[in-house]
């Protein structure tokens, strides 16, 4: 296999986790807009920032959509991709307690966040070769 075949074949391989990385994280803020109590019942129990009201929401699940929006098209990705890295891995972490106690209620799925953080860190990492369906493709 050639080396354009690579490129091509990481390329499209960047995108999905792109893109997959993206459907999941904009629920989590979507849901800020559309259940700004659930939202702030989870900043409340895990980052422990009581009183949150539905202004607070809005106004995080904003700059959330803004980055979030950069982030899929590909826009600044030192910036973007690394500011979803940040968001996920402190989301990731502040769940250690579930971590503990795997097999109590539904802690079970609180794994799945290893697999995205991976992948985050893999898409910040590689951000230089994740060129396709991207603006900096369009520019350059």
């Amino acid at each position: 296999m050639n080396s354009l075949d690579n490129r091509k074949r990481i390329g499209v391989a960047l995108l999905v986790l792109r893109v997959t990385v993206f459907v999941v994280m904009l629920i989590w803020t979507i849901d800020k807009f559309v259940r700004p109590a659930h939202a702030a019942s989870v900043y409340e129990h895990f980052y422990f920032l009581r009183g949150l009201g539905p202004a607070v929401m809005y106004s995080i699940g904003t700059a959330e959509l803004a980055i979030l929006i950069g982030f899929v098209i590909g826009f600044a990705p030192r910036l973007t991709y690394g500011l979803v890295l940040l968001l996920h891995a402190v989301s990731t972490l502040s769940s250690f307690r579930q971590y503990l106690h795997p097999f109590e209620g539904s802690n079970i799925l609180f794994f799945a966040a290893w697999p995205m953080l991976g992948a985050c860190f893999a898409l910040y990492y590689l951000r230089d070769l994740d060129r396709l369906w991207s603006v900096r493709s369009r520019r350059e």
